[in-house]
């Protein structure tokens, strides 16, 4: 990216053919000390590791050699590498001449977990910003200056500005305050809601139940009813046969947190049931998001089933079988615990 230095900062060239879509993501020019920025590796010299801060439009700074690790370093390659990002801890800042000292050996788990979220919601209101730039024909700066960053100081301390922008997914007239044109307002509503409108999930948890006592399909029936009545309106549970004794639980949440809750729920009612009954219930897979792969694995594992107990049931006419009780004979790929 063409640069020039102004106070130090590094700052996009204006493009002949259209817009400046290069800008930092928070209204102040340099990070403050302590601050936990996330950087990337440009080049490895005898003194440290010279990177840039992305959040910051690129400017430069260095990772001191002796704040590269709490070890000691036998190999600076195996600690960084350029075109490598790296989350750090910034030092020292001159302002005047543009020098920042950063340190990686002085952030913590707890720092590189918080830096992970905030690293993606920076990243995705920069998107919505720029793309919204680029559709009006207008610098990035100026619609951080006009919305993002007024935004940002009208925040709790700490509470990042996607915060704000998510609530104009319902209440669009928020942004009415900033007096922005209204070809402007509406292609920035287009993009937020296009990004940041809520997505439901699907998490699951995998069980196996058996109950080998005289009325032991009653028991199964009983305990998958209480895995079913943990449901909510928001976050209904819906149980599935795979293969005996396997079952499964799932769920659709807004909330990850909520769903994960209700199934475990479930599988708590599920256990007292089927424990009161003198079954057994085994967890095989914990509750958890499910992907597409994952759902087509599970389709496929059911069409399996489906087909092999289709099979089994048109071998035999055998009568005998009807007089057996319990779990013995019982068709239980069949099972309906309606």
């Amino acid at each position: 990216m063409g640069a020039m230095e102004d106070g130090g900062a590094t700052v996009g060239l204006r493009r002949d053919e259209g817009p400046n879509l290069e800008c930092r993501m928070y209204e102040a020019k340099f990070p403050e000390i302590d601050e936990v920025v996330q950087v990337e590796v440009k080049t490895i010299a005898e003194m440290g590791a010279y990177v840039q801060l992305l959040e910051y439009n690129r400017i430069e700074g260095m990772i001191l050699m002796s704040e590269l690790s709490r070890r000691r370093i036998r190999s600076i390659g195996k600690l960084v590498k350029p075109g490598r990002q790296e989350v750090v801890m910034v030092l020292r800042v001159d302002k005047e001449k543009g020098y920042i000292d950063l340190s990686k050996r002085r952030v913590t788990s707890e720092d590189l977990a918080a830096m992970e979220t905030k690293w993606a919601w920076s990243k995705m209101v920069h998107s919505i910003l720029r793309h919204t730039a680029d559709k009006q024909g207008m610098d990035l700066e100026t619609l951080y200056e006009r919305v993002a960053w007024p935004m940002a100081r009208g925040l709790p301390k700490g509470t990042h500005v996607i915060k704000a922008l998510e609530k104009l997914v319902t209440r669009p007239e928020l942004l009415d305050p900033f007096g922005l044109e209204e070809p402007l307002k509406q292609e920035l509503l287009k993009n937020i809601k296009w990004r940041l409108t809520p997505q439901a999930i699907k998490l699951r948890a995998d069980v196996e139940l058996t109950c080998f006592e005289y009325d032991g399909i009653g028991a199964l029936k009983k305990a998958l009813r209480a895995a079913e009545a943990a449901g909510t309106a928001e976050n209904p549970v819906q149980v599935r046969l795979v293969a005996p004794p396997l079952y499964v639980m799932t769920t659709h949440t807004m909330q990850k947190e909520n769903g994960v809750s209700v199934l475990e729920d479930a599988i708590a009612r599920c256990r007292a049931s089927i424990i009161e009954s003198r079954g057994k219930i085994t967890v095989r897979e914990e509750p958890r998001a499910v992907t597409d792969k994952d759902e087509k694995a599970l389709l496929a594992q059911l069409q399996r089933a489906e087909a092999e107990n289709a099979e089994i049931a048109g071998d035999s006419d055998d009568s005998d079988s009807d007089n057996d009780t319990g779990m013995g004979g019982a068709d239980i790929a069949s099972l309906s615990i309606q």
